[in-house]
């Protein structure tokens, strides 16, 4: 496949998307089984993953969204979190989950915690489909993993270049 002139390999299947989807949420069911979820979406990435996991999460589940961005149109981090649109729930006193689409440098969903943990919430976890352990800026890992990847620009199932990519039901890694 190609996408913006460069070639795109697949890394991951939709076959394996999903039996890692489904692993995840019964994990994540099994943590906070009697319990009410409020799950957290970080727009626009993570919209795929989370639609999907949060069908396969036994329990009362709740959904919200927030946006932040690194990235702007760039294959490269900036590195400067910004954030875009806030929660709309109050989460004092509540269980949440955020979930993102991937994590490398580590500062997006650190920065996250940071923010949503001074709003009080009762539990405050953290779910990426994808680990780019390699590009590791700050100390921050995930509570729950779906794939360690190579340090390689990845699209589609949600993640995209510059809007491009997302619809895509594998994922794909963009070669050099």
């Amino acid at each position: 496949m190609e996408i913006k002139g460069k070639k795109a390999v697949v890394l991951i299947t939709e076959e394996e998307i999903r039996q890692k989807v489904k692993e995840l949420a019964d994990r994540i069911s099994q943590d906070y089984q009697d319990k009410p979820l409020l799950v957290v979406g970080i727009l626009k990435g993570s919209f795929i993953f989370m639609a999907d996991l949060v069908r396969e999460i036994k329990g009362k589940v709740y959904i919200d969204f927030m946006q932040v961005s690194s990235y702007h149109t760039e294959m490269e981090s900036s590195g400067e979190v910004i954030f875009v649109k806030d929660i709309g729930s109050d989460i004092k006193g509540k269980d949440v989950l955020i979930v993102d689409d991937i994590i490398d440098t580590g500062r997006t969903l650190k920065a996250l915690v940071e923010a949503l943990s001074q709003r009080e919430p009762s539990s405050l976890k953290t779910c990426v489909l994808l680990d780019k352990k390699e590009r590791r800026e700050v100390d921050f890992d995930a509570d729950y993993t779906g794939f360690v990847i190579p340090d390689k620009f990845v699209i589609g199932y949600g993640l995209d270049w510059a809007e491009e990519g997302r619809t895509l039901k594998d994922i794909y890694a963009v070669e050099d």
